[in-house]
């Protein structure tokens, strides 16, 4: 006999409550205006460039980091940008989009 058959046996009347589960929500602020994600060539190698956000320079460096994890690839953050090494758009845009930002795709 198991915890739970001990417990069904002392309170007959008790239905167990199931687990809530909760939405995720994301700790970054989400703006109206889109972010621009952009493609650029700098000395032969592509590159990512996402400009466009205005809410906290943290939120940004978290966001930064995520997509530099999620991607397995390297970047940095400067000047309110976010320089992600390759060609990423497309998915930085799904990840995003996912996130509830709303990004516009600009060149190329």
């Amino acid at each position: 006999m198991d915890l739970q058959d001990q417990l069904k046996n002392l309170f007959p009347d008790h239905v167990p409550e199931t687990p809530k589960v909760s939405e995720k929500k994301s700790d970054i602020w989400l703006q109206e205006a889109p972010i621009l994600c952009k493609y650029e060539k700098r000395k032969g190698k592509p590159i990512t460039i996402l400009e466009g956000y205005n809410g906290a320079t943290s939120d940004f460096k978290k966001l930064a980091k995520e997509i530099k994890t999620t991607l397995s690839v390297g970047g940095s953050f400067k000047d309110d940008k976010i320089i992600i090494q390759g060609d990423y758009r497309d998915k930085i845009m799904e990840m995003l989009k996912e996130k509830g930002f709303s990004v516009k795709r600009v060149g190329g």
